[in-house]
């Protein structure tokens, strides 16, 4: 195919995302949808159970702290859009906490005659007494921001507020904000978010803020923002330049800073030190540092021109830094480790850095740590899960050797206390978590995470009823991502366990190339040209699957969303005889104007760009939306996305299931009124979304 006749594009309307015509059509192709999936009685009762696993009064929340509260944002069948709320740790270790409502969403949306959903809150620091609140309208990305204050309970009159545009504003002082938004023509790159980052004081118009940097048109974004921490407060500015590129500055005195370090590096300031995670090998004064390696030096030593460096953590073939937080006194090192997590505690002394496990840490499928408030303390959260064990929550304090013990006893030997813990969603008596390799078809192993039924014969040689017997027969979802360098690890699914494995069906997810299980490199082996290595991977488990007589094709369906969305995509298109069906949603599929498309130029670093004749030959092979021919045999399909997707155009989803209407084949298609990315904006449409999937599933893999 050339690229200009990749443009003869007859579906081109179906991007005008509200316009009359084309949702016509999307309320056309939802009703055949509802009629095939969702009027039968066991739809409506899946619907029905997932909506009261999702509005559970026993579902954890999750706070953070600010000052002497503890915040959260919460949903119910009583609160649809939602309450801000607050309460102390006093009140939040009783079973039933007394909790005082900051803010009743549902109201704010009745009384103003908006649908707003939930975007989070900025406090105020010191004093915490005022709050930037962020607002979209149906679940889009773009927000209103406005300042409240946590007094009154009311929004500020004459007070801060940002008009609805992708971007953001955060507290400088009492009195200033910086602000990234759309200040009108010009001022947002070809990617949709902002160029500019302003100061902009009380009581000024916004059209007179003061630029503190100013981006070009092809960067992706640009922000700017205060370090509020205690003795270390300094302010700095970003220029994402591509996804994965970036400058970063310290905004000192009215001047930029640069901070010194490889484009395609991250900077973090985190008190006297500056901690730099790598994603390609860096060669600093005759020393090589691996990609993937965390190193630390201090702030001003680096800023004044010293280059001496230690290694906080170096990654192996199969290990890789999830993630790192600050303590009062220490660093968290969250760690991949064949896609389990491992926790670490660094800390400085003397004699340097030392690093040991986490003593105290639960050994399970997944671990996640956040400081409470490290600003004042060595607390942490503790978020501890798997596949088949309802999710914990529990409170320690870091020790002086690295073990977490109960919350103010640091040097005791007591075990971290349990806050809270989900109860059993779903019936896992018998769920089995196996892992498994398959080999791609360059070789590479290819982890994949199975979860269901185990095989389970009575004396008289019989299945039990709640077996999956390996003859081939069970049911199975295999799900992935692959790609912008997102890990796919271990959780507590209730809905999958609920509408899936509750059911006798078997759950697979699959660690591809494109992720970032194993680090930079593995992300890197699946990008641009190389991104066929995804979908070989992906194509290589399903595979495997059939070979070790699990399932087979006819009772092998496969889903994603987004990334995930292009990543099933290509299934249906290129490996259409591997599935019994697809599940596809808020997909990317055109891929010769995805970066015309709303935020997709900004992903050009991930695919490639199309205007570039080199890049199209390439991206040709993997657009789903180019990919599909008349008289082939293609799997079941179902698409879903959302009319309010401002990230990834609903048009994708909308122009591919027209072309394949065109070319006989008979997709399903539904589309969210409301939802944003997600899919959904709150819990009864994600309760519908994720029924109607599961239903798709049962009726075509049995």
């Amino acid at each position: 195919m050339s690229n200009d006749a990749a443009l003869d594009d007859p579906y081109l309307w179906l991007e005008d995302v509200t316009g009359e015509r084309a949702l016509d059509w999307v309320r056309a192709r939802n009703a055949v949808t509802t009629h095939a999936l969702a009027e039968s009685s066991e739809f409506l009762a899946l619907q029905a159970r997932l909506l009261a696993i999702f509005d559970s009064q026993e579902r954890i929340p999750y706070v953070g702290k600010h000052g002497e509260f503890f915040y959260n944002f919460w949903r119910d069948a009583q609160h649809v859009r939602g309450l801000w709320r607050r309460t102390t740790l006093a009140e939040y270790r009783k079973p039933a906490p007394d909790w005082d409502i900051v803010l009743d969403l549902d109201a704010l949306a009745a009384a103003e005659g908006e649908n707003w959903v939930w975007h989070g809150a900025e406090m105020r620091r010191p004093d915490r007494t005022r709050a930037l609140i962020a607002l979209s309208r149906g679940g889009a990305d773009a927000t209103v921001v406005r300042e409240f204050d946590l007094t009154t309970r009311a929004f500020v009159p004459g007070g801060f507020v940002l008009p609805e545009a992708k971007g953001g504003m955060s507290w400088r002082d009492a009195d200033s904000v910086f602000v990234a938004t759309d200040f009108g023509p010009g001022s947002m790159t070809d990617s949709g978010y902002p160029r500019l980052a302003k100061l902009w004081r009380r009581g000024t118009p916004l059209d007179t803020a003061e630029t503190v940097f100013e981006g070009r048109s092809a960067d992706v974004s640009v922000s700017a923002w205060r370090d509020h921490t205690p003795g270390f407060q300094r302010d700095f500015v970003s220029r994402s330049v591509t996804f994965y590129t970036n400058e970063q500055f310290w905004l000192r005195g009215g001047g930029l800073v640069r901070i010194e370090k490889p484009d395609d590096a991250s900077a973090s300031a985190m008190r006297e030190w500056l901690l730099i995670e790598l994603r390609s090998d860096w060669m600093l004064d005759g020393r090589t540092l691996r990609a993937g390696s965390l190193i630390a030096t201090r702030f001003e030593d680096w800023i004044a021109g010293g280059r001496s460096v230690d290694l906080l953590f170096e990654p192996g073939e199969r290990t890789s830094l999830a993630g790192f937080a600050a303590t009062k006194h220490a660093f968290l090192l969250n760690v991949l480790d064949n896609v389990r997590n491992r926790l670490y505690v660094v800390t400085h002394g003397p004699d340097g850095w030392t690093r040991v496990p986490l003593a105290g840490a639960p050994d399970v499928g997944s671990v996640g740590a956040r400081p409470v408030d490290p600003d004042e303390s060595d607390d942490c959260f503790l978020d501890v899960t798997d596949e088949r064990t309802p999710t914990s929550l529990l409170l320690g304090t870091l020790n002086t050797t690295g073990a977490l013990n109960t919350a103010g006893t640091p040097d005791a030997a007591a075990p971290p206390e349990l806050l809270r813990q989900l109860p059993a969603f779903f019936d896992a008596s018998g769920v089995a978590i196996t892992w498994h390799e398959a080999a791609s078809d360059d070789g590479t192993a290819i982890p994949y995470c199975q979860i269901g039924r185990e095989r389970r014969l009575g004396r008289d040689g019989r299945r039990g009823r709640a077996s999956t017997a390996l003859d081939g027969s069970a049911p199975t979802i295999l799900y992935g991502y692959g790609g912008f360098e997102v890990p796919l690890t271990p959780g507590y699914k209730a809905a999958v366990g609920a509408g899936w494995l509750e059911r006798g069906g078997v759950f697979v997810v699959a660690n591809i190339r494109g992720g970032g299980e194993f680090g930079p490199g593995w992300h890197q082996a699946a990008l641009k040209a190389k991104r066929h290595k995804a979908y070989e991977d992906f194509a290589a488990v399903a595979r495997d699957l059939v070979a070790r007589r699990v399932t087979s094709p006819a009772h092998l369906g496969c889903e994603g969303g987004s990334n995930g969305g292009l990543l099933v995509g290509n299934m249906l298109t290129t490996y259409p005889q591997l599935f019994g069906a697809i599940v596809c949603r808020v997909p990317l599929l055109d891929m010769r104007r995805y970066t015309k498309l709303l935020a997709g130029a900004s992903w050009a670093a991930e695919y490639g760009d199309p205007d570039d004749p080199q890049a199209w030959e390439f991206l040709q092979r993997y657009s789903p939306y180019h990919g599909v021919r008349a008289g082939s045999s293609l799997p079941p399909t179902l698409f879903m996305t959302s009319t309010r997707d401002d990230r990834v155009h609903p048009g994708h989803a909308r122009k591919m299931v027209a072309r394949l209407l065109e070319r006989g084949h008979a997709p399903l298609y539904y589309e969210n009124i409301e939802g944003g990315h997600g899919g959904s904006a709150n819990s009864a449409q994600a309760a519908f979304m994720s029924a109607l999937a599961f239903e798709f599933f049962r009726k075509q893999l049995g």
